[in-house]
């Protein structure tokens, strides 16, 4: 059984939407040479892309977890759970057997910020596992969740929260050009 780390205490938000390292913040995003920690969340869609292939922004978003200093996952016990259901889907994510996938789903758990869900914002969204998604970034106060459906999250903004595609938040953070 997959256990999401829930013994780490999660970091206190010093303003709406980040996780700021240091003491005074200014409107560029450095704080006395010190960066911000943006809080996401990540669609299924882009585990997925990113397990089919070694190509492109997904990859490489994935390959910066538990690396990067510029941002933390956050996740749920619905969202893992629902990350397992696609993934263990015949032919979703060749070549990978069965045990990477639940290795790597094992490393997501072991290094994100897991988080409890409380309410329900249900239905906000079309597709109720994208509500599921939207729940987990308004808990967790994440400005972002990152996905390639961008117009699955329309109107989210209204919690504060913006959808944006892998490269876009890999330019964010400085990732890409």
């Amino acid at each position: 059984m997959r256990k999401i780390n829930s013994n780490k205490t999660p970091q206190p938000l010093t303003t709406d939407n980040f996780n700021f390292i240091g003491d005074q913040t200014t409107n560029h995003g450095i704080i006395d040479n010190t960066m911000i920690v943006y809080q996401i969340v990540f669609d299924t869609c882009v585990l997925v892309a990113a397990l089919k292939s070694r190509n492109g922004a997904a990859f490489r978003l994935l390959s910066l977890i538990g690396k990067s200093d510029r941002f933390k996952i956050n996740l749920s016990v619905p969202l893992v759970l629902e990350y397992e259901d696609v993934t263990s889907r015949p032919g979703m994510v060749d070549p990978l057997t069965h045990k990477d996938v639940s290795d790597i789903l094992d490393y997501l758990c072991s290094v994100a910020r897991c988080r409890e869900i409380f309410f329900l914002w249900r239905p906000f969204l079309r597709d109720p596992k994208d509500d599921m998604v939207l729940e987990l970034a308004v808990e967790a106060n994440c400005p972002y969740i990152v996905t390639f459906n961008l117009k699955d999250f329309r109107g989210i903004e209204t919690f504060g929260i913006k959808a944006i595609l892998p490269a876009d938040f890999l330019r964010l953070i400085g990732e890409l050009p």
